[in-house]
């Protein structure tokens, strides 16, 4: 390697020439579903491979993103955002849990997309690696808290502990954007700047 930042660059460059034919892939199932009859389980398993493709997009945005924070060539495009939004965003990308959210907001100059990916990731991670049903997520603010954050999972959700991809790049993120991840006892801090 050349660099330090090689590797992040040829990271970048296998991010976007994946997203080709991964496209395609969900292209065409899209495609299929709507102009074929699928009698079971044919349907499940084009539903399976439809979000299957979804997800892998996603990973592939978050490995694209952490790619250009570690090389230095991430330039965010910064918009106004409520952080009450930001948190009710996160809670409705995930299905099958209680994410329970109140308080009040605050307007912060943020890369909105990218925040909301981190701020569900971090509270997936919480979920996942704690092994809970639940979280309470309560925005303060430009802060926005998450809890109970159980000891096993601690160092995963702050990144320190390389387990969970989304929750290391948001951090990573976050604090790129002059924010924080912080844990206090039981709770994440999430501070957006």
């Amino acid at each position: 390697m050349q660099d330090d930042t090689t590797f992040a660059r040829l990271v970048s460059l296998a991010c976007h020439d994946v997203r080709t034919p991964l496209a395609t892939v969900h292209g065409f199932v899209k495609t299929l579903e709507r102009t074929l009859e699928l009698e079971p389980p044919a349907d499940r398993y084009f539903e399976m491979i439809g979000l299957a493709s979804a997800q892998m997009a996603e990973l592939l945005d978050e490995l694209s993103l952490v790619a250009r924070i570690e090389s230095g060539r991430y330039d965010p495009a910064l918009r106004d955002a409520d952080t009450l939004e930001i948190a009710s965003h996160a809670k409705d990308r995930l299905e099958d849990v209680e994410v329970r959210v109140r308080g009040e907001g605050a307007v912060v100059q943020t890369d909105v997309e990218a925040v909301d990916r981190g701020v569900s990731a971090l509270i997936q991670c919480a979920l996942r690696h704690g092994g809970l049903d639940e979280v309470d997520v309560v925005v303060r603010g430009s802060e926005i808290d998450v809890s109970p954050i159980t000891p096993a999972s601690a160092p995963v959700v702050l990144g320190q502990d390389l387990r969970d991809l989304g929750a290391a790049v948001a951090v990573r993120l976050i604090d790129r954007l002059g924010g924080a991840v912080a844990l206090s006892g039981e709770t994440l801090t999430i501070r957006l700047g």
